[in-house]
């Protein structure tokens, strides 16, 4: 299955929330959507997930656009929004129930759909629970649990780590792990990057509106390698030969010594950073550390985006 975005834009009086964008992510594919605060990610998302109309533009999914058939794209997404309602009234278990009835699950098939989620987003022992009675975490399970329940082939998640401790955020990103290795298509944004990073597959940036960047992390990465990317060698009192093998490297700039650590800036390839580090080696230098930035969803994010919101 393929979601297309294309041209998309969205206006609030004068404000450009969303700003002509497009991407498309596949089937099988985690894709990181990342933003500064006000970037336009949430609109995006909720345009996406047929809850809001675009001023301009379409999504299509597998060529069938979303605004001419919401309904049917409904059933294609699972929407799971930043934050869950308080409801004192409801419990978890009811709360499931509601929305497996909203997209037509009806009698045995209803009732093990709902028991196979909880399982797999641990919230069996808590089904008794209301809302209002939830920690945050567990409030996320539930939103998620919510947007799996009529098992979707796109998941559209924002920020679904917001607020989760450690081992939360680790249980979370097995989950989409393993969602993705049933086929499903995931948009999830975050502002914890080095977690997205580990899972994502792609990534699409945006900033007060408009696309910066989109595709495979490999490809960013190998874009934004060579700017603004530093060279961090910590050493077992070999300074000298260190400043001499950097000193001699082309691309090797603004050289930092001190006692026990080394920093450059480095605008040389992979190719040459091994070479760098071989070298060294050979020499009988004892490195403790060597580490070059610029390679990571964070780097690239810091790289090109400003901070501004629309």
């Amino acid at each position: 299955m393929r979601v297309e975005v294309q041209n998309l834009k969205k206006y609030f009086s004068k404000t450009r929330a969303v700003d002509d964008i497009s991407f498309s992510f596949s089937s099988g594919d985690i894709v990181g959507f990342v933003g500064p605060n006000g970037a336009g990610k949430t609109t995006t998302m909720r345009i996406m997930s047929a809850l809001d109309e675009p001023t301009h533009g379409d999504i299509f999914i597998d060529g069938v656009s979303i605004l001419e058939y919401p309904e049917k794209a409904m059933h294609n997404i699972g929407y799971m929004p930043d934050s869950l309602p308080d409801h004192n009234d409801i419990t978890v278990h009811e709360f499931l129930d509601f929305f497996a009835r909203a997209f037509d699950l009806r009698g045995k098939k209803r009732k093990d759909v709902i028991e196979e989620t909880e399982q797999f987003t641990n919230l069996s022992k808590l089904r008794s629970k209301t809302l209002k009675q939830l920690s945050k975490g567990m409030k996320q399970r539930v939103s998620l649990a919510r947007a799996i329940i009529h098992d979707p082939d796109i998941l559209i998640l924002d920020e679904p780590a917001a607020g989760l401790d450690p081992r939360a955020r680790i249980e979370l990103l097995d989950m989409l792990r393993h969602l993705a290795s049933k086929r499903k298509a995931i948009l999830v944004s975050s502002h914890i990057l080095s977690e997205l990073g580990e899972i994502c597959d792609s990534a699409i940036i945006i900033e007060k509106g408009k696309l910066l960047c989109s595709g495979k992390l490999d490809q960013l990465t190998s874009v934004q390698m060579l700017k603004n990317r530093k060279l961090f060698i910590s050493h077992l009192d070999c300074a000298g030969m260190i400043a001499d093998v950097l000193g001699s490297t082309l691309g090797v700039d603004n050289i930092k010594i001190s006692k026990t650590v080394i920093e450059a800036d480095i605008s040389a390839d992979d190719e040459q950073v091994a070479s760098i580090l071989e070298s060294l080696i050979d020499g009988g230098c004892r490195i403790t550390e060597f580490r070059t930035t610029g390679r990571s969803l964070s780097d690239i994010f810091m790289n090109i985006t400003k901070g501004e919101v629309s």
